[in-house]
């Protein structure tokens, strides 16, 4: 009778932490998964020149870039396209406002313009990566545009940061812009430094 009694509890416990693993499983599983995916960002993010920036501007994208490089480095260019869209964007306002001498004016109207080759650029860029995913025998020549382009993205955000160094522009109003600027130019070194990881990993 004990053994019998002893047989029925066993299999009721059994039976109770089959039911709790059935339960929990499910919600265990999408917590691990994006602990996984934030940590593969953190990751990928650590080769990068500005590796808390990388990490803090994709992380919120983790359940959709999963563990992939290539989407990966198509977020950090969505970023830095987004980035230096609504940079401009503040810098038009800004050059109609009132108190500004033409030499500034004249500084954020050439900042526009090469912000808006740069977006032009990291959209190109896009593109391709998503041409990349179906084109083994074009990956060589396909990523030497991208790397290409995505370097001239960069070349263009620095050359508008620079359009406020020293004296164009005093005050509060240069910090806010400049520091706008340098963040592009940040976003767009560190979609940079994930391309060409993405790269090496078929080299």
């Amino acid at each position: 009778m004990a053994g019998t009694f002893f047989n029925h509890l066993f299999t009721a416990f059994l039976f109770v932490i089959s039911l709790a693993h059935f339960c929990v499983t499910p919600s265990s599983a999408r917590s691990l998964a994006g602990t996984t995916n934030t940590e593969f960002i953190r990751s990928s993010c650590s080769s990068t020149t500005y590796p808390r920036l990388c990490y803090s501007s994709l992380a919120n994208q983790a359940t959709v870039i999963r563990n992939d490089p290539n989407l990966l480095a198509s977020a950090a260019l969505s970023v830095s396209m987004n980035s230096a869209r609504s940079t401009s964007s503040m810098m038009v306002k800004l050059a109609q406002s009132h108190g500004l001498t033409p030499r500034e004016v004249g500084a954020m109207h050439d900042c526009v313009e090469t912000l808006s080759d740069s977006v032009d650029l990291l959209r190109k860029s896009m593109g391709e990566m998503g041409q990349l995913r179906g084109s083994k025998a074009d990956f060589g020549l396909l990523m030497s545009d991208i790397q290409t382009w995505v370097s001239a993205a960069l070349t263009d955000d620095d050359t508008c940061t620079e359009g406020f160094a020293g004296k164009t522009m005093n005050g509060n109003t240069k910090l806010a812009v400049r520091r706008d600027i340098v963040n592009v130019a940040h976003l767009t070194s560190n979609a940079l430094a994930l391309i060409n990881a993405y790269s090496s990993l078929h080299g």
